[in-house]
């Protein structure tokens, strides 16, 4: 792979250890996947923060790098592992918050933006349409490359640390033209209308995807919300993290729907919900903003819980980020929300919190969030759309 001087200059120690350290995982990363050279990145975004996924041993390389670490363009965070303000308001342990903030202490030395969530282009890390950028969590990969059309790989922590490091990543994979065409064709003939239909319609499509790029028709003019849920479920089950939707995607009007075709029915998406949703009738813990909720979606919380009572043993918590929660505080709808007994999870969600035997069954808009509340923390989930799963938190009870 092709360095520049100061690349060389870089790897050779002349910057600093941590720039050093860095270029060696680009370089490393460079080789592996053939690129013919490093290109200069708009902005990162970084995985791995949460405590619970990183430890002691995450926590150290990160201390080291902050020794003399800087990063060259802006850099944000995924989701920590707790509000890093209230963290006890969502039954963390003092333990683990000392050790949370160590890492988020560590990020912010390095000039990462500590504002944690995996929407950062909806507050304010927002590329441009044919940016390339170096970003990590799945769902925002998904969403700049597809809705934005930005260019990014699936980073993961500490290449996305590296190139925040450098503000450069190798040119490899979603950065070229080649690897962003279509594979195959999908039809939709269902009708796709609420946010969890668009989670079961990821799900339907990435099962069938075999890391494949889709064409998708048959869908009109949608919201950011519904694309963004979207996006996290078709990644989560099985496609890679570029999609295109014929009039709704950027990219779309660039190709030709592929000739291999598969149609997604109404059966199909009843299928998809069916997978999607366990026999537990009982709710203790409903869990939205998976990925991190807008304005849009904490209004729409808030008109509903207004003048209700979240029912006594159930958790609602409404996952966002810290400048989304500020507005909300603003508005009212925190306070509504807080005073009918639901928690804003700020700066965290249920993938990344340690809260494993907590809770026994949940309640979700967002098809990734039954996947990680299944296998990770070993709940039984239930699917639906914010009217559904807040009449759950009320009544304690999933009704569809």
């Amino acid at each position: 792979m092709h360095l520049t001087k100061e690349d060389e200059r870089i790897l050779a120690g002349e910057q600093g250890n941590a720039a050093a350290k860095s270029m060696k995982i680009l370089v490393a990363l460079g080789e592996i996947f053939k690129a013919e050279e490093l290109i200069p990145v708009g902005s990162v975004q970084i995985a791995g923060v949460s405590f619970a996924n990183l430890g002691d041993a995450g926590l150290e390389y990160l201390a080291e790098l902050a020794i003399d670490g800087q990063v060259k363009v802006t850099s944000t965070l995924n989701p920590a592992g707790m509000d890093l303000r209230e963290w006890e308001k969502l039954g963390i342990t003092s333990e683990f918050a000392e050790k949370q903030n160590k890492v988020i202490e560590a990020f912010a030395k390095m000039g990462v933006i500590t504002t944690c969530t995996c929407t950062p282009y909806l507050i304010g890390n927002l590329p441009a349409y044919g940016e390339h950028v170096a970003w990590a969590e799945s769902s925002a990969v998904t969403f700049v490359n597809s809705v934005i059309g930005a260019r990014s790989n699936r980073e993961g922590g500490p290449s996305a640390i590296a190139a925040a490091m450098i503000g450069k990543t190798p040119s490899y994979g979603f950065h070229l033209d080649e690897n962003r065409k279509p594979q195959f064709h999908v039809e939709v003939k269902a009708k796709i209308e609420s946010i969890a239909d668009w989670g079961a319609l990821g799900y339907a499509i990435g099962s069938q995807s075999d890391r494949r790029i889709p064409y998708i028709t048959g869908l009109s003019t949608t919201t950011t919300d519904n694309l963004k849920s979207f996006g996290a479920s078709i990644i989560t089950y099985g496609s890679p993290p570029l999609y295109h939707i014929k009039g709704v995607t950027p990219e779309a009007s660039l190709h030709k729907p592929p000739k291999e075709k598969v149609t997604v029915t109404k059966e199909d998406l009843d299928e998809a919900y069916k997978s999607l949703n366990d026999e537990a009738t009982e709710v203790d813990f409903v869990s939205l903003g998976c990925p991190h909720a807008s304005m849009r979606e904490i209004a729409e919380v808030a008109t509903y819980l207004k003048g209700k009572k979240v029912k006594e043993g159930v958790e609602l918590w409404i996952a966002t980020a810290r400048p989304t929660k500020d507005i909300a505080d603003e508005r009212g709808y925190t306070k509504i929300i807080e005073d009918a007994g639901g928690k804003m999870a700020v700066d965290t969600c249920m993938v990344v919190a340690p809260i494993k035997g907590r809770f026994k069954t949940m309640a979700t808009t967002s098809a990734k969030a039954c996947f990680y509340a299944r296998g990770k923390n070993k709940m039984q989930v239930h699917i639906g759309d914010f009217t559904e799963c807040l009449n759950a938190a009320v009544d304690g009870v999933w009704k569809k």
